[in-house]
């Protein structure tokens, strides 16, 4: 590093650690790993918060709780492939229509559009192992790929990504 560099990090080193922010931050911190009962030892329970006295005649606005906070939805991370089972299992082929896909297939786990592309997502049991959902690519609303992995579909056309095929670089 240069010396200027070493300079200017040692100045705000030095100014933030007089900041009263970061000084009442780590109190914050310390209070947060006490115990609960050093915590309720250390409150003081005998007094009351003063409350502003209304003027007379004048009615204090009631006083209403806050909104009940939800806990954050729990997520899971997929560690494994989780077998996948459907009835709804065939062939489709190039040139078919969304409502030609989703009749075989049944309605898709997810819909992405960009500009005339829409990519239809179905699970296929391997979602981990494989990187990817079964993903039937429509341009201008007709099949023209699909990537798919799961026993139950099938494509007829040619596939832009076959099972056997091994991922090379990019060449630029």
């Amino acid at each position: 590093m240069r010396r200027s560099m070493l300079v200017m990090c040692a100045l705000l080193a030095g100014t933030t650690l007089g900041c009263a922010k970061i000084k009442e931050a780590l109190d914050k911190r310390k209070n947060r790993n006490r115990t609960p009962a050093t915590q309720t030892a250390t409150q003081d329970t005998t007094k009351k918060p003063a409350t502003p006295a209304a003027p007379a005649g004048v009615q204090p606005p009631p006083v209403t709780p806050p909104p009940p906070t939800r806990p954050a939805a729990a997520v899971t991370p997929l560690l494994s492939d989780e077998p996948y089972n459907s009835a709804d299992t065939g062939t489709i082929a190039p040139g078919m229509g969304e409502s030609d896909v989703a009749a075989l297939w049944g309605p898709p786990s997810a819909v992405r559009h960009a500009g005339s592309f829409t990519y239809l997502h179905y699970p296929n049991g391997c979602e981990r192992s494989c990187g990817t959902d079964d993903v039937v690519i429509l341009q201008d609303g007709q099949v023209v790929d699909a990537i798919v992995r799961w026993a139950g579909h099938g494509y007829s056309g040619q596939s832009s990504s076959p099972p056997g095929r091994v991922p090379t670089p990019t060449l630029q």
